[in-house]
């Protein structure tokens, strides 16, 4: 079975993590899989993507015990393959217009808390725990931790986090900023679709160019990022998107963003 499965309905991409026997740990298959995921996203012009995941975990982190045998260089080659399959991944998820929707449950560590970080809509159950361990291990951080995390939750509660290797209830990862919303454990995969199924009726391209607006505004200057908005702005009216939400407005009826 392959480690991650990609199915595309209705404009939705479900892409499910299966390895749930080993707490969906990321190891080479893994990473490769969920870059495969991404291409197929654009491949088949998904209009949004849910994330879920097999098991007791949504992930658990990276796959230790398929790195521990190695030593050396060939410990070093094989994580730069890992983590340059799991960036790539992080990387066209992140260029999509489509909105990404993670389905988050049980224990979450590592490069688990990095995928749901990703995410543009977090969905967690209640019994969803958040642990960073990268330093508890003696390992610095990957899967856009050190990025995605302080611009989630601040910098001084990142490190907070990243350095004393705290863990977090799935309300205190709500409070903070790493989660969206917390549900039932029961209502936890009706609800991550409910929400993605929403979004892949909405207006895709207006959705890709906001993700685009939010990442640039928060490493930008005030100046630049206005100038971005009102580009940005005059485009997206033009777009047949925007002609159908206006006239959609005017008739006062609910806009047909897709056929």
């Amino acid at each position: 079975m392959s480690a991650v499965s990609t199915e595309v309905r209705a404009g939705v991409a479900y892409v499910v993590m299966r390895r749930g026997d080993r707490g969906n740990a990321i190891d080479l298959s893994m990473a490769r899989g969920l870059l495969a995921a991404a291409t197929t996203c654009r491949a088949a012009g998904a209009r949004a993507i849910l994330l879920s995941a097999e098991g007791r975990s949504f992930c658990v982190g990276g796959d230790l015990r398929e790195f521990a045998p190695l030593r050396g260089r060939e410990l070093s080659a094989h994580l730069t393959e890992v983590t340059d399959a799991l960036h790539g991944a992080l990387r066209e998820f992140a260029a999509l217009d489509a909105p990404l929707v993670a389905a988050v449950h049980g224990p979450v560590a590592g490069a688990g808390v990095g995928l749901a970080a990703a995410a543009d809509l977090t969905i967690a159950a209640a019994d969803a725990t958040f642990l960073l361990a990268y330093t508890g291990i003696g390992y610095s951080p990957d899967a856009g931790v050190t990025w995605s995390l302080p611009r989630l939750v601040g910098a001084k509660r990142a490190l907070d986090l990243l350095l004393t290797n705290r863990r977090l209830t799935a309300r205190e990862a709500a409070e903070v900023g790493l989660v969206t919303r917390v549900v039932d454990p029961a209502e936890l995969t009706a609800e991550a679709e409910r929400v993605a199924v929403a979004l892949a009726a909405g207006a895709t391209r207006a959705f890709g160019a906001t993700r685009r607006l939010v990442a640039a505004g928060l490493s930008g200057d005030l100046d630049a990022h206005l100038d971005r908005e009102a580009h940005s702005l005059a485009e997206s009216a033009a777009t047949a998107e925007g002609r159908e939400g206006v006239a959609a407005f005017l008739e006062k009826r609910p806009p047909r963003f897709h056929p």
